[in-house]
């Protein structure tokens, strides 16, 4: 009996035995995914740190120094570009660490992923507030960018297979909910950061460093709960009263075999649909990191009533109030992204993946195509609209594309063949802004107004989702030959220390989980999780009237 059985958190550890309640695990995943979303709220954090030793206002570094210098420098404040660039970093190791570690996950159990997340993402805090303590940049992409970033890998990936293993009836809906955490975590992070920051700040220190650690502390609370209160189950197991169907009818886009993640990469299928959620993905998150520039510079003085005055003619007074409906903006568009991701994962469900990857690119294409003319005719609240729709259709994306990989792949793998797609997620983390901002700085250097810069990147982002379309409807059915045979997926399972469903040990004689889980610890779970959002809501919500007003 080797000791790894015996581990907290070695996977036999965590098969559920019967009466274990399925809806224990998506608060578990939200918890972690919450946690780790606060990647997408770290630009909270770039003014203050830009100004850490000036205090009042930066004290900047010579004109003539290096980026590799201004890493190391300790005497002046660091520029907003090169903390922006620790964003990007989260996103690389993100991809990466999903890809290298997806296999090794299937094997280990979500239990040990979720606490190496926890380690990484959290010991990458601490490190980050090291390095503002001690004014050390490299140090904020080493433990933040680097280490964080492996983190974020690990926690994204660590429930979907998981979850798509216990809701084999519901797989859009069971990724969709732990999926739109990290769409939610900077909605609940951004305002607890903003909030630590001006109780700790103080005449000699802005406040960044503690809050690091608070949040830090906080953060592997939450993740820890997470990691133990993952349960995955029997090989075989399914939900009381479920039958899956003896045919599939016109859906033969769901198998009931599985593939090996060493043969799904190197299938037409497997790109095809990195293809889809590239495309899908570059045309959304350009749109959300411009958002607030793009609403205040198409409308400019409209937005406070002055139809006749552009972005540049308006007073530094009127900049700082379209500034702050653009915020509302930004967060109205927060919401429909994480909304989208339950939502069009759920409809999902009935409508099937493909389909709603369909509607993804039809939509959106009409949507992008006719910005430009919603804009032209001072349609403020269409073009308000119109962008909604456009961003819960790219969080829908991201919650989607597990559950389209479960039916072209099987559910054995799933966690490693995502892992793998997720570089389609870097890859368009960086063309999808880069577009964008080489577009409109060209524009802006050729003379052309404001108001209409953005004009040509809506039809080349219309014209992205043409070409996802196009690989959406190349999309077929796997090829018998490349499913796993009866030996190759007990093999396989074995090496995943799977356990039939009719035991109610493991192979060493360990007991599982056996007691009826209790109605209070359900509620419990959903509401640790539930009420922080809730409150996040309500905050985002309250930013967002002012478009209304």
């Amino acid at each position: 009996m080797s000791q790894s059985q015996f581990s907290l958190l070695s996977k036999e550890r965590t098969i559920a035995g019967e009466g274990f309640n399925r809806w224990l695990v998506p608060p578990a995943a939200l918890a972690i995914h919450l946690c780790i979303g606060m990647a997408y709220g770290f630009s909270v954090f770039w003014l203050p740190l830009s100004k850490a030793i000036g205090l009042d206002k930066p004290l900047a570094c010579a004109k003539d120094m290096g980026l590799i210098e201004e890493l190391f420098a300790t005497n002046c404040d660091w520029k907003v570009s090169t903390l922006g660039l620790m964003y990007t970093l989260f996103f690389i190791f993100l991809g990466c660490s999903a890809a290298l570690f997806g296999g090794w996950l299937e094997r280990a159990g979500p239990r040990k992923a979720g606490v190496v997340s926890a380690l990484c993402w959290c010991g990458g805090l601490v490190i980050s507030a090291l390095g503002v303590y001690v004014h050390q940049a490299w140090l904020l992409w080493v433990g933040g960018g680097v280490i964080g970033g492996i983190g974020l890998g690990l926690g994204y990936i660590s429930p979907v297979s998981t979850l798509i293993k216990w809701f084999p009836d519901k797989r859009g809906m069971a990724t969709g909910m732990a999926i739109m955490g990290f769409g939610g975590g900077a909605m609940i992070g951004a305002p607890l950061a903003d909030w630590l920051m001006r109780h700790f700040a103080t005449p000699t220190s802005v406040g960044v460093w503690e809050t690091f650690l608070c949040m830090a502390a906080i953060y592997f609370v939450f993740m820890m709960a997470g990691a133990f209160g993952y349960r995955v189950p029997a090989s075989g197991w399914k939900p009381a009263g479920w039958t899956p169907p003896a045919s599939q009818g016109s859906n033969t886009m769901i198998t009931s075999k599985h593939v090996h993640l060493s043969k799904a990469w190197k299938t037409p299928q497997f790109w095809l649909i990195w293809a889809v959620l590239c495309l899908n993905v570059s045309a959304g998150i350009g749109i959300l990191g411009m958002a607030s520039p793009l609403l205040q510079e198409v409308f400019a003085g409209k937005l406070i009533g002055l139809n006749d005055i552009g972005f540049n003619d308006l007073t530094t007074a009127q900049k700082a109030q379209i500034a702050t409906i653009a915020a509302g903006f930004t967060g109205l568009l927060s919401l429909f992204n994480i909304g989208g991701r339950f939502f069009w994962a759920t409809c999902s469900d009935y409508i099937g993946r493909k389909g709603t990857y369909f509607i993804f690119f039809v939509l959106g294409g009409i949507l992008y195509a006719s910005i430009p003319s919603t804009a032209q005719a001072g349609s403020q609240g269409l073009f308000v609209l119109f962008f909604c729709i456009i961003l819960s259709m790219y969080g829908g994306g991201f919650a989607t594309v597990p559950a389209y990989l479960a039916d072209m792949f099987g559910s054995q793998m799933v966690g490693a063949i995502h892992g793998r797609l997720l570089t389609a997620w870097a890859t368009a983390g960086v063309l999808g802004p880069v577009l964008i901002t080489y577009i409109r700085e060209s524009k802006l250097a050729a003379g052309v107004p404001k108001a209409e810069v953005y004009n040509e990147t809506m039809y080349i982002l219309a014209g992205m989702l043409v070409l996802g379309f196009i690989c959406n409807l190349l999309v077929r059915p796997v090829k018998d030959s490349v499913f796993m045979t009866d030996e190759e997926l007990a093999a396989e399972r074995k090496l995943a220390h799977d356990r039939v469903a009719a035991s109610a040990t493991d192979s060493a004689g360990v007991a599982v989980a056996g007691t009826p889980t209790s109605p209070v610890l359900v509620m419990f779970a959903w509401l640790a999780v539930g009420i922080p959002m809730l409150i996040g809501i309500s905050i985002t919500l309250q930013k967002a009237v002012i478009l209304f007003k």
